[in-house]
């Protein structure tokens, strides 16, 4: 009788969404890397940590699936927002790093209509194709298999699997921030 009444434990939503984080800033490092090797032909470390992680990719996939997932079944919408707030989102991300430690990660400034170098018309319009495909494509295909293989780990394993991977983000992050402030 007591077996049957045991409900499988699973990750919680803010859990979930750390693996989100997490999942989509490597695949956003490995895209950014893939495109640096294709462009110049050779392998160039890209983004601000040491690790094969990019930060801005993950961040930008919990605001689509937080917020705009609500668009799902109307891309028109999906685009004209998504392309807004991932314009303001990539200005502010862009005018932080630099204002912090005085880098620039990318320059569009030979890019038509940009502003500041920061973003441009091109990337905007990018951002809303992006969040089309993520959000009808990328997003349930991961999550379709995410959940599979999550059925598959313990949730013992699961837990410490998913802080351990945070808590090398974390130590990665400080690391970054201590060599670009030159602490």
């Amino acid at each position: 009788m007591e077996n049957t009444l045991k409900k499988k434990v699973k990750l919680n939503r803010f859990q979930i969404l750390i693996l989100y984080f997490l999942l989509f800033a490597c695949i956003g490092w490995i895209m950014e890397t893939l495109y640096a090797i294709y462009n110049l032909g050779h392998f160039v470390k890209r983004g601000f940590l040491y690790g094969p992680i990019c930060p801005i990719y993950g961040y930008g996939a919990l605001i689509l699936i937080m917020f705009f997932y609500k668009y799902k079944n109307y891309n028109f919408k999906l685009f004209i927002y998504a392309a807004v707030i991932f314009s303001v989102f990539e200005y502010s991300v862009s005018y932080i790093l630099d204002a912090m430690f005085a880098m620039h990660w990318w320059d569009y400034t030979n890019e038509f209509f940009n502003l500041n170098g920061r973003i441009s018309i091109f990337y905007s319009f990018a951002w809303g194709i992006i969040a089309i495909l993520f959000i009808n494509h990328i997003y349930p295909f991961f999550k379709k298999h995410v959940n599979i293989i999550l059925s598959k780990i313990p949730y013992a394993m699961q837990i410490i699997l998913l802080y351990t991977f945070l808590l090398l983000f974390i130590v990665d992050t400080i690391a970054s921030c201590v060599r670009y402030l030159n602490i």
